[in-house]
Formats: structure tokens, sequence, C-alpha cells
């Protein structure tokens, strides 16, 4: 028995949930995994996973040794690297996912460029708008922008990212400019389905005095649907006029409209069209504000910006070698003011 490799193989299944996630990460039959799991545990003389049709779990031996074997193919990884021709290099497959629009233009550009560094690297990139899994698909990293949901999974905040609300001038002289977030609900707002990655909804600070019972904030004015202000958005919309910062709050809208899909890009191209008002990065539309193409609304109750960041299934002190070089270099490009010019540069 290759006890490293059966360590690395443990390891996998123990992170990715399942003998398939790991397998397809190895590109190795899920037969190959399991007899390799089958060999450890007989030599270890325990019982390290209960395995089901349905789901694999940790025995209480099986989680001690999940973490003095990431902690041993850690430092494996180090002492290789340490020894390698011409500084740190990495080996292996590395699997990464990013929303569409963010990947097309700020992490596939970068893919070649870490691969030349890391030239014995093999990597795979994903580019979809949905929330991917990254433990049960198999995925090593991925790049996330805005609010993140409450998860188990580890996040590195990578860089500011600031969004806001735009229209095409067209659509505004047809239906008005709105003047307050609770003017949104008597619009065509162009949002993502439910099974893309904008979970919380639009974020916008309003005065805090606008902020009251369930009962008395509901937003004002005849003929409001129900159904466009979601419920984290019942608690404030009374009021009017911009706030400022020791007076406001934050708070989050999930605006209604006829369209709706899981592509930001559509999303883009319809708030072009004329089609209605969307909530975009800013990286996403500060071109076709300069061109006159679209019009930001709302800006003075702007919300402070989110994050991007790099999501990881697992803590980074475990980190592979390979994952840990992506997330730094990552890092050093989205932190330098340089690489957002640049790409600006680009879309104009």
């Amino acid at each position: 028995m290759d006890k490293l490799k059966a360590f690395e193989t443990f390891a996998s299944v123990a992170t990715r949930g399942s003998l398939s996630a790991a397998a397809r990460a190895e590109g190795v039959a899920p037969a190959v995994v399991s007899r390799r799991l089958d060999a450890l545990e007989e030599h270890l003389g325990v019982k390290l996973l209960v395995r089901t049709t349905r789901r694999i779990a940790l025995t209480h031996e099986g989680t001690a040794f999940l973490d003095d074997c990431q902690r041993l193919l850690a430092d494996v990884a180090g002492a290789e690297a340490s020894v390698s021709a011409g500084g740190v290099q990495a080996s292996g497959h590395v699997r990464l996912t990013a929303p569409a629009g963010f990947g097309r233009r700020h992490v596939a550009p970068l893919v070649p460029a870490f691969h030349a560094e890391h030239p014995r690297l093999r990597i795979s990139l994903n580019l979809s708008d949905r929330v991917v899994e990254l433990a049960a698909e198999g995925y090593d990293c991925a790049v996330r922008v805005g609010d993140l949901p409450d998860s188990s999974l580890v996040s590195i905040r990578l860089a500011d990212n600031r969004r806001q609300a735009v229209a095409a001038p067209a659509y505004l002289a047809r239906r008005g400019t709105p003047q307050h977030p609770r003017d949104l609900a008597r619009h065509d707002c162009l949002v993502l389905s439910s099974d893309a990655s904008q979970t919380r909804g639009w974020a916008f600070r309003v005065p805090r005095n606008a902020v009251g019972r369930n009962d008395e904030c509901t937003p004002k004015g005849a003929g409001v649907p129900r159904h466009a202000v979601g419920r984290d958005d019942e608690r404030t919309l009374a009021g009017a006029g911009a706030p400022n910062e020791a007076e406001s709050e934050l708070t989050y809208l999930r605006p209604g409209g006829p369209l709706d899909c899981s592509d930001g890009q559509v999303l883009h191209d319809w708030c072009l069209a004329g089609h209605g008002i969307a909530w975009r990065s800013t990286w996403e539309v500060e071109g076709e504000i300069a061109a006159g193409l679209l019009v930001p609304v709302l800006e003075e109750f702007a919300a402070p910006p989110n994050g991007i960041y790099a999501i990881l299934p697992h803590a980074t002190r475990h980190l592979p070698l390979r994952v840990r070089l992506w997330v730094d270099f990552l890092r050093q490009r989205y932190g330098d003011p340089a690489f957002w010019r640049a790409a600006a540069q680009a879309d104009s």
C-alpha cells in the first residue's frame, strides 16, 4: 500500500463528501478510491468512514485521523516545495470556479499567467452563476462576489466590490427615475433567479428612523405589490430623503419584475436594452456609465462595498500548496489598483 496516496485519498473523500467526487478530482474510478480506503482501514485496524449509498460520515477515529492526515500532507507539500528547483513548485490538478461575468473578465485572464509561474499544474476553471457546492463537486477554490451566506466554508477577502443600481436612459425616460429605494416596487427590476449567487438581495443605506415594526413599514403608496419587497425589507421603507451614515442603516431589498435570469450577463444586456433597472457591480457598468449608455440611480442610498472572496472547502492551515499559491496570486493581483484600472480600460 502506498501510504501517502492512501492518506491523500482519505483526506479527499472526507473533505469532498463522496467517493465519486474524490475519484473525479484524482482522475480515477470510484472503485480505485474504495480499494485504497479499504486498505488503509485494514492497515490501521480501525474504521475511518461509515459508508452508505446516500452519504459518507467520519467515525470518531476518522475525525481525529483526518486532522493529523491533513497536517502531514501539508508538511509534505511544504517540504517538497522547499527543495524544488527555482523555489516553490506546485503540481497536480487544481479545480476553480467563479461567477460567469466576473470570471470571464477578472479570473480567466489570470489563469494562464498563474500557470506560467507553475507549469507543473493542471488547471480547470468552471464559470457559472450557480452557487457551486465546493466539497461535493470537487472544487478546490471558488471566487465569489458580494455578501456571503452563513457557511462552514472558509472565506478570504481579496478586494472590495461596490454595487449600484443602473438603468438605460430610454427606460428612465419611459418610466421615470426612482427617488427612494421604496420606489423600486413600482419599477421593472432585473434580478438574478433563485439558483444564482446573489443570496441576500439589493443593499441600500436608508434612514434609521425609517425602521419600525413590521406592520408600520410596508412600502407606502397605493398599488405597491407585496411580492416586490422581501421579508428582509418589510422593516425599511417608510420615510424619504437621503440618509447620512450616522443616522442610517443597511437594509436588503428583493425587488421584483417580469424578467429574471440566472446569468448576470443576460441581466446586463437586458438593462442596456432598456428593459428595467439592474443592481450591478461597478466593474460591470462603469464603462457604460462613462459612455452614457447606463445611468446610476439611487446613488445617495448606495451601500458600503461588500467583498470579492476566495472560498475554500476546508481550513487554510491544511490547504494544498497549489491552492495556497492560487489564493496568494489572486490577493496580490486584486490588491493592486493598477489591475482594476487596466481591466476598466480594456472594457472601454
